[in-house]
């Protein structure tokens, strides 16, 4: 490992992926490139390995990612400032998800957002109109989220007109790569607006700044490999 690597820029990359999560159990680095390179910005590679992360409430299991071409703020560094992106980089690798790791996430405001928005859009699948004003109208508390080999199911309370019934989202899920989440066989029990409908399979774009390549959901965990873009 050359010294700039090892002296300036191993730790202050550790600290900015540090900075980047609430936790994390283990984080494994590796970095490559000459001195004359990162003197002058440019990263040619970072391998990451880490367990058990959490980032804005949300616990993931084993992380494995690579990314290339990176520049950096070395200057900067050099006098002490922390290390920035100087520009968007496509990260390659694998997350993996368990139950366990869904359980704990239960109360992310970030997952929250994701489940109220698969509502959403369960709803206006269905033709339901003015969903959102529904959704308002709404009281939901998650209780909990699992895989059942292909099968995600969510769990929890919802409280309408001031009645309390149980919440249960069960469907089957599936890539169609590079960027659609398929959703089929949905079982949706206590949303009165459901209740008389089938619903019929339907797809979920995950936008351009995510690309998979395979999907794979067993008994009780989720592993992801694909591309993320991450911007500055």
């Amino acid at each position: 490992m050359s010294r700039v690597i090892s002296k300036v820029l191993s730790p202050a990359m550790q600290l900015w992926l540090r900075s980047q999560v609430e936790q994390v159990e283990t984080l494994e680095l590796s970095i490559q490139g000459s001195d004359r390179q990162i003197l002058k910005g440019h990263v040619s590679g970072v391998m990451l390995n880490s367990n058990r992360a959490i980032y804005q409430g949300l616990h993931l299991g084993e992380i494995q990612l690579k990314g290339e071409n990176i520049r950096i703020n070395i200057g900067q560094v050099l006098r002490g400032k922390p290390l920035q992106l100087l520009e968007a980089i496509r990260v390659s690798g694998a997350v993996a998800i368990t139950n366990q790791n869904l359980q704990a996430s239960i109360s992310s405001a970030l997952l929250g957002e994701g489940f109220k928005g698969l509502l959403e859009t369960l709803l206006e699948h269905q033709g339901v109109t003015e969903v959102s004003q529904l959704l308002d109208s709404y009281e939901i508390n998650w209780q909990g989220a699992y895989l059942d080999n292909s099968y995600f199911i969510l769990q929890g309370n919802l409280t309408h007109n001031g009645e309390t019934t149980p919440l249960k989202i069960k469907a089957k899920l599936s890539i169609i790569p590079p960027q659609t989440l398929q959703l089929s066989e949905v079982e949706i029990q206590g949303i009165p607006e459901l209740n008389s409908h089938e619903i019929k399979p339907f797809s979920v774009d995950l936008g351009s700044d995510v690309s998979i390549n395979s999907f794979n959901l067993d008994a009780d965990k989720l592993i992801c490999q694909g591309e993320l873009l991450i911007r500055p």
